[in-house]
């Protein structure tokens, strides 16, 4: 990544909460697991380390990477951010349109029968 990257990518992960924590037990395959979910579906990710000495932590963090195929962003303290381009296949989120609730009074059907009248 370049620094101009890198850059844009911090300021972006900056109101972003910790999507995985890592405790006592270390790096497991289920947390390996869930750390590539999040990247999957976010791109951009904090993960929190709780309890890991200062010295294993950035030894984790290029574990972390080295598994994943993913870019280290930033660490601060017990934050690692992390980076991974979605897939070019993958699609993008779309939400589905709510549905109006069912009119609960005869003024909101009236409204109802008005609007899709303006249809």
């Amino acid at each position: 990544l370049s620094p101009t990257e890198v850059r844009a990518l911090r300021a972006a992960a900056h109101h972003l909460n910790p999507t995985v924590a890592i405790a006592g037990n270390g790096l497991t395959p289920n947390v390996l697991k869930e750390i590539d979910l999040s990247l999957k579906s976010h791109e951009l990710i904090k993960v929190k380390l709780h309890g890991i000495e200062r010295d294993d932590r950035a030894a984790l963090l290029e574990q972390i990477c080295a598994e994943l195929d993913c870019a280290p962003v930033q660490q601060i303290g017990n934050i690692l951010i992390l980076w991974r381009p979605k897939p070019e296949g993958a699609e993008e989120d779309v939400k589905p349109r709510r549905r109006r609730a069912a009119p609960k009074n005869k003024k909101q059907a009236a409204a109802a029968l008005e609007r899709k009248a303006r249809r």
